[in-house]
């Protein structure tokens, strides 16, 4: 057998034992004997300058070009061996484990140039920049919302990595070292006299601090959520809990919204007494269905911003805006309580008012169309029902444009003028 056609049969015994490096492993070991690198720089001159940085892979560093690249051809970008991940996982196995309770979304995607240069670096670790740089380079959000925190905790002015792990958590959500409240515990003794203080002598060590507490910056003193209950934002405690030394703990003295109407009746006592009241309220849970008991980062204590909220329950009209030809704003922008009363109303659907008067807070109808509406106009496929807005429109959307539970140039209008269709 020829040497070449030895070379092929190892290729193809490689190729069919699925090794993810073997065609590399075979070009590399034909090379001259020392070349290895040195023969790539003879071409890839800008390397030079690159390997001489602080912090080299260790296959740069090496002259194994080989270990990562196919330096023949291959169906992968920059001519790598195999996929990023595949060829990053050789070395650096078991970087996401499989009982991970939060991994970064970068390294489950096998992305992991983008945070590490895969030849050399000025930054330990090969970083691509170093400190928070790094990840508020994609984490703009949570940038914006540091840079305007008047209040800021320290360890996020000096890295994130001082309560994130990069790569994954085994045991806590959001890629935290550890759960909370350990986390914080490690630095807030909660058996120090200004722990007490600050929490007004109640024992909360262990509660989830960030309940109550931004964890990265604030516009209030305490690292506060930025919506705070005005009993806590006044150490007002008493108002909802027993005294500190109580038998019962840290419950409060009242369940559901019995404790709650209390200070909101005009919501909770008058609300109970409307048409039509929102389920929740009903709960044994009343408000904390959907409010937070102490702070929130969401305005008027909300659990979570307005739109995801009441699509955990409605995630039907979430869809149907999703399908929709037309896009209702509202719902778009996740402003429910545009057309909706939280609480409870006496209209249908939970409308604060009839749909004409809350339709006509944005579109003024009767400029719209010469159409007769009104109680006095009574819709001819239920005489039980007037015309208004929604005899034509959907207000969570329709396949139609306007919003129009029919093709609103011809069927709509047959719906009830079936003599037109003659």
């Amino acid at each position: 057998m020829s040497r070449d056609a030895a070379l092929v049969a190892v290729l193809l015994a490689l190729a069919a034992s699925g090794s993810p490096c073997g065609v590399a492993d075979v070009a590399k070991n034909r090379l001259k004997p020392g070349a290895t690198g040195k023969l790539c720089l003879g071409c890839h001159v800008d390397f030079q300058d690159k390997i001489a940085l602080a912090h080299v892979h260790t296959p740069v560093r090496a002259g194994d070009c080989a270990d990562c690249h196919d330096p023949h051809a291959s169906d992968h970008g920059k001519l790598l061996a195999a996929e990023p991940n595949e060829i990053c996982s050789r070395c650096h196995a078991g970087m996401v484990p499989a009982e991970a309770a939060s991994a970064h979304d970068a390294v489950v995607a096998g992305q992991c140039a983008t945070c590490h240069d895969p030849h050399a670096s000025t930054h330990a670790n090969g970083l691509r920049d170093e400190g928070n740089a790094l990840c508020l380079g994609c984490h703009t959000d949570l940038a914006g919302a540091i840079a305007a925190a008047t209040h800021k905790h320290p360890p996020v002015e000096k890295d994130c990595l001082g309560c994130h792990t990069p790569h994954a958590s085994k045991d806590s959500a959001a890629l935290l070292a550890r759960a909370v409240p350990g986390l914080c515990t490690g630095c807030h003794d909660p058996r120090g006299a200004a722990f007490a203080r600050g929490h007004s002598g109640y024992a909360v060590g262990e509660a989830d601090c960030t309940s109550c507490h931004d964890p990265h910056g604030s516009p209030n003193d305490g690292l506060l959520w930025a919506s705070v209950h005005e009993p806590l934002a006044r150490r007002m405690c008493g108002q909802c809990h027993a005294p500190p030394d109580a038998a019962s703990g840290l419950a409060p003295e009242r369940s559901g919204g019995d404790l709650c109407r209390v200070c909101h009746a005009d919501v909770v006592q008058d609300g109970l007494a409307k048409a039509h009241v929102h389920g929740p309220l009903l709960d044994a849970r009343a408000c904390g269905n959907c409010h937070e008991p102490h702070a929130s980062k969401t305005a008027a204590l909300l659990s979570r911003p307005q739109g995801e909220l009441c699509g955990g329950c409605h995630a039907d009209a979430v869809r149907r805006q999703e399908r929709s030809k037309a896009k209702h704003e509202p719902i778009a922008t996740g402003e429910c309580t545009t057309c909706h009363a939280p609480h409870a109303a006496d209209e249908p659907w939970l409308l604060p008012a009839a749909n004409t008067e809350v339709c006509g807070a944005c579109h003024d109808w009767k400029k719209h169309s010469a159409h007769p509406m009104g109680p006095e106009v009574a819709d001819p496929r239920n005489r039980n029902l007037s015309v208004d807005c929604l005899s034509c429109h959907r207000a969570h959307g329709t396949s139609e444009d306007h919003l129009a539970h029919f093709e609103p140039r011809k069927e709509l209008c047959m719906q009830c003028h079936a003599e037109f269709s003659q």
